[in-house]
Formats: C-alpha cells, sequence, structure tokens
C-alpha cells in the first residue's frame, strides 16, 4: 500500500510512526510533515488547502490510501473531492465526507445532532448577529460560569468559560460583533457549564461497525494545575484510571452507538475516526464535543498502546469489517509530556537549534513543529516535541519523560510539569 499522511504535527508523526510498522506499508509520504515525520517516511511539499495538487500526487504516486490526519482538509471536503472524481474514487479516504465533518466544523450542527439522537451533553442555545439581542438578553438571565463557543473551527482558541455575566457579554460580542474568530463566530453557542473531569475517547467505524481505542486524557492549559490560556495540548495520558469498564460500557451504549447509527440513519457518510471529548458528571458520560478526526497530543499515547495493524484497521474500514477486528492494547501506561516554544500560545520565536535528541533514551520522540535546515533540527512552530513513554505505572511512565524532557535544549524551553498530576498518587 502506498500512503499519504497530511499534516505536520505531532499526531501526524505518531501516526507516521504506526504506519510504517505495518507489514503492509509499501511507501508512506506525508505531507507537508516535520522533522520527525522524514524518520517513517518521505515528506513531501504540498499545500493542504491545494486539493487539486494533492489528487495529481496521488495519482502521480499510485496512493492506495489517504489519510488526513487533522480537521481542516476534512471540513473543506477532501473526502468528496477525491471520491467524486473517477480518476481517484477507488482511494481509500481514512476519514469521513464533508457532511460527516460537520461534527467537528460546526458545534450547532454537533449539538442538534445529540439531540435528535438523545446522546447525552449540555444544554446550549445558539445565536447570530440577527439574534444579538437576544442572545444578551438569554447570557444576562444564565447560570454561572457560562461556556460560549464559536461554531466553527478556531483552532482550538473558540471557547471561553466566562465567570460573571459582564466577562460573558464582552466575550459575545467580541465573537459575534468584533468576528474575534472570523468566520468561525458568526454563530456562536452557548452552553451550561458542566463540573467533572474529562476524556477523550476515540472510535473508528466503517458507518456500520465500529471499534473504541484505547482512552486518553489531554491537558490543554498552558500553566501547571490546567491554569491559563487554553493551547492544543500539554501533554496526555493513557490509560485513563476513572474510565473503568462500567463507565466505558455508558460511553459506547449512551453515546458511541447511537453516534454511529444517527450518522447512518441520516445518510451521512461517516467512514474513519470519532473523537469524543467527555465529561465525566457524577458518574456519567456527557458529550462536550465532536472531532471527526484523532487528537493532538492525545495520538501520541493512544498510538504506542494501540498493537494492532493500523493498516489492517483502515483496510476493514473500508470493506465494512470492522465487526471482526478485536482492538488490542498494551497493558502498559504511556505518558506524553509537550515541549514548547517560549511564548506559546501567544507570539514565539522560530529557527532556534534543538539539541539533545541522542541523550534521549527508552521514549518515544514524536515531532511536532520542527523542520530541518541545513542538517539541524530548528523551532518551526508553537508546540515541538511530544516525549512519549511507557510504564507499568502513570507516574513511572511520566517520570521517563519527564527524565528525557530535560535532555533536549533550546531557547526558551517550556513544559508543564505536572501532567497526570490528579493520578499521580
Amino acid at each position: 500500500m502506498n500512503i499519504l499522511l497530511l499534516g505536520s504535527g505531532g499526531r501526524e508523526c505518531a501516526i507516521a510512526w504506526k504506519l510504517k510498522q505495518s507489514s503492509l506499508c509499501n511507501a508512506l509520504y506525508i505531507a507537508p510533515g516535520n522533522a520527525g515525520t522524514a524518520l517513517y517516511g518521505t515528506n513531501v511539499p504540498l499545500k493542504l488547502t491545494n486539493f487539486q495538487s494533492i489528487k495529481d500526487f496521488c495519482l502521480q504516486n499510485q496512493i492506495d490510501i489517504l489519510f488526513p490526519g487533522g480537521e481542516d482538509t476534512l471540513v473543506a471536503g477532501i473526502y468528496d473531492f477525491i471520491k467524486n472524481d473517477p480518476a481517484t474514487a477507488h482511494i481509500i479516504v481514512a476519514g469521513p465526507s464533508k457532511a460527516g465533518a460537520q461534527l467537528e466544523g460546526s458545534k450547532a450542527f454537533s449539538k442538534k445532532f445529540m439531540q435528535r439522537h438523545h446522546i447525552p451533553t449540555a444544554a446550549y442555545a445558539e445565536f447570530t448577529i440577527d439574534t444579538f439581542d437576544a442572545g444578551i438578553a438569554y447570557l444576562q438571565q444564565h447560570d454561572l460560569p457560562i461556556v460560549l463557543k464559536a461554531d466553527g473551527l478556531a483552532a482550538g482558541k473558540g471557547v471561553i468559560i466566562a465567570q460573571n455575566h459582564h466577562e460573558a457579554i464582552e466575550a459575545f460580542t467580541d465573537m459575534i460583533k468584533n468576528a474575534q474568530f472570523g468566520e468561525a463566530s458568526r454563530t456562536v453557542v452557548v452552553e451550561q457549564f458542566l463540573d467533572g473531569i474529562e476524556l477523550s475517547v476515540f472510535a473508528f467505524t466503517d458507518a456500520h461497525h465500529f471499534v473504541i481505542l484505547p482512552e486518553a486524557k489531554d491537558y490543554k492549559r498552558i500553566g501547571e494545575g490546567d491554569t491559563g490560556l487554553n493551547t492544543g495540548g500539554m501533554g496526555a495520558i493513557s490509560p485513563v484510571p476513572f474510565a473503568d469498564a462500567a463507565f466505558m460500557q455508558k460511553v459506547k451504549d449512551r453515546i458511541v452507538v447511537p453516534t454511529v447509527n444517527g450518522l447512518r440513519s441520516e445518510g451521512i457518510v461517516y467512514k474513519g475516526f470519532i473523537f469524543v471529548g467527555l465529561i465525566k458528571v457524577n458518574g456519567e458520560p456527557l458529550v462536550i464535543e465532536y472531532n471527526c478526526r484523532m487528537g493532538d497530543p492525545e495520538t501520541e499515547v493512544v498510538m504506542p498502546r494501540l498493537q494492532n495493524d493500523l493498516v489492517e484497521m483502515i483496510l476493514a474500514m473500508e470493506k465494512g469489517t470492522l465487526n471482526t477486528v478485536q482492538i488490542h492494547q498494551d497493558a502498559r501506561c504511556a505518558a506524553t509530556v509537550m515541549l514548547v516554544a517560549g511564548g506559546y500560545p501567544g507570539s514565539y520565536a522560530k529557527g532556534h537549534a534543538i539539541s539533545g535528541f541522542e541523550a534521549c533514551k527508552n521514549s518515544l520522540l514524536f515531532h511536532a513543529g520542527t523542520a530541518l535546515k541545513d542538517d539541524h533540527i530548528v523551532c518551526n512552530g508553537g508546540r515541538l516535541l511530544a516525549i512519549t513513554s511507557y510504564g507499568n505505572t502513570l507516574p513511572e511512565a511520566l517520570a521517563q519523560s519527564y527524565e528525557n524532557a530535560q535532555h533536549i535544549n533550546y531557547q526558551a524551553k517550556y513544559y508543564r510539569k505536572d501532567i497526570g498530576y490528579e493520578f499521580r498518587s
């Protein structure tokens, strides 16, 4: 199988690492990739917004599987572009149609979908510029705190939790009237605040059947103790200690089954990953959000714990035979610590050299915002390197990742030192 993986983050590096392990993987290309993905395949300088160039590359290189790593290309309709062209319709696309990707691309769509299929989630209302005044009135009488979400894609930054009504109204105004998140906040979803503990669950579906991958918990805030601004993710752990068999059975029965069945019943083409962002409230799972792809940095702990051949799983997805697949998980814990550029998620410098890779032992190094320049690895983004380690216990896995975090050097290095803090005792 010749495979083209789209993306350049830590998620794609972990997926490339996993794909390359398959005996079915012949040639692996990553577009555009990073310094780490080059260890597992060939980086190619394709623009992910240029679907025609992706199609041309697929034809020229006899691509059998197209794997969109991130949400942007899926929400923009890469599945439909490839499948609706007779020249490329034979290519397996490991991701949903544009209609299916609305689960992530539109918060309003996903909330209505959950309502239609009786999937547990927070109460909500949605507003636009045309209902702005009604939105203000709604906020003024809403219980605190108040969650405001930009309807569209906002690079993980479109969620605001307001602690008072003034803050909520100010944020609501910025989002709708001042286009804080551009097109993404033309519609704003206002949600009930849920108080609980979060986790991420990943289903992989062929539209009729599904399997559930190892669960994970990520840490979004820049500061220790979950303080400060939201980021793309500062670390992750798997398994999640509180997600026992009874809880996961609830997730399967109340959320995953009605989601897969609901998509099919509505005629929505959905093959690929369904990321369910959950919160456990009083022992019960509720959906915070859906994503139409794997999470980052959760992928960096999920792929190391997944013992199945990922290419075989994709082929079963295409054939509609995922009911014959049994997921095998590594019994060990996995923990990821993300090294980021100083100043992230605000402004940060690029181009600084990164060193110390050779000193890291007994960990997997998944590159994110890195690039090769004159045979040196340099900073090329905000999140730079995911250090993932196994351990018989979570503290053991974390200790190994933190030990290697000390070996990596670059200007203004930063990482959270409390990943998995709730479960360290």
